[in-house]
């Protein structure tokens, strides 16, 4: 009988964006950062993760993603073997090797796997992984400058008894089902229902909607997003009424206004709901207002972490004293 060979040259066929990762203690090019197929991360979904942006060179609200991710391995009794300074350090390096100013940057801790493939996950050795790539966004140019079209889906998101949503983690079916929903409606993305039939959030965001003026956004079964709480710092200073509550359907497609957050692109503005136009079609003053506040807050040095590349060192250092 004839066996196969084992390949020792296997070349991955996927193209991946231009980027920097940290695994196991060395920066890898993107294409070779891996994990295993055995790992409980890519089995079970049981990893946390957290995602902050670079914009012109800085950190946004750096300190806030790092809370989140320290307080979910916390909760998903996984350790890693750094804090948060060297977290942060590992971070900056990741976006300063890969020469973004805009960057999409993400830590990640998996469970891990057990050399005896056990079924207990205090036998399994937790793994931390960070990369940086281009920024993206949910919403490209023409749906900012337009507005997205949203469809509701009938998919419940998972409900918070189940997974916590204040950790944040790939439990992703229940969105992607929900995508298709809105692909199949002609829509752009997607939001789901919580379990009482109310809007919990969509795939990567949250959602406010205005009306006279006054914000609100759900509070059941959703991630506490960190720009969904920029959002309220933000109206703090602009003195605009918010708040959190419970948000029907028929409430965000009566709404003066609505509008998506999410560290992937900021503040998105909302055209339609199922089909039915939200204000003039067109993306509303308020939203306008919060969404220029919130790139000039990117300016304020209380808010953003500066990253050192290696041109801005080289620079400085041949300048005259």
């Amino acid at each position: 009988m004839t066996f196969p060979q084992v390949s020792q040259t296997y070349k991955d066929p996927y193209n991946y964006p231009e980027g920097i990762a940290f695994q196991e203690g060395q920066y890898l090019l993107m294409k070779d950062a891996k994990v295993s197929v055995l790992d409980w991360g890519f089995l079970h979904s049981d990893a946390t993760y957290d995602t902050v942006h670079v914009w012109d060179g800085a950190f946004f609200r750096l300190d806030l993603h790092l809370d989140r991710f320290f307080a979910g391995l916390e909760k998903l009794h996984m350790s890693i073997p750094f804090d948060r300074s060297q977290v942060a350090d590992i971070l900056a390096n990741c976006v300063a090797l890969s020469g973004h100013r805009n960057a999409y940057v993400e830590m990640i801790c998996t469970r891990g796997g057990s050399p005896s493939f056990s079924r207990d996950p205090r036998d399994a050795a937790n793994r931390f992984i960070a990369f940086a790539v281009p920024y993206g966004s949910v919403a490209n140019a023409a749906q900012m400058e337009r507005g997205l079209r949203i469809a509701i889906s009938d998919v419940v998101r998972i409900p918070p008894k189940s997974v916590d949503p204040s950790i944040k983690n790939y439990h992703w079916l229940d969105l992607v089902r929900g995508l298709y929903d809105a692909f199949d409606r002609d829509a752009e993305t997607a939001l789901l229902l919580d379990t009482d039939g109310n809007i919990a959030e969509g795939p990567g965001f949250n959602v406010f909607a205005v009306k006279g003026g006054s914000l609100r956004t759900p509070q059941f079964g959703v991630l506490p997003g960190i720009t969904r709480r920029t959002v309220f710092d933000l109206c703090t200073m602009l003195d605009i009424d918010v708040g959190v509550g419970n948000v029907s359907p028929d409430a965000l497609k009566t709404a003066d206004e609505v509008f998506i957050t999410s560290t992937a692109g900021g503040i998105m503005p909302v055209s339609s709901v199922d089909e039915t136009r939200i204000g003039n079609g067109r993306p509303g003053p308020v939203t306008g207002k919060i969404k220029a506040l919130y790139w000039d807050m990117h300016k304020d040095p209380t808010w953003s972490t500066v990253v050192a590349f290696p041109e801005d060192v080289r620079g400085a250092s041949s300048r005259p004293m």
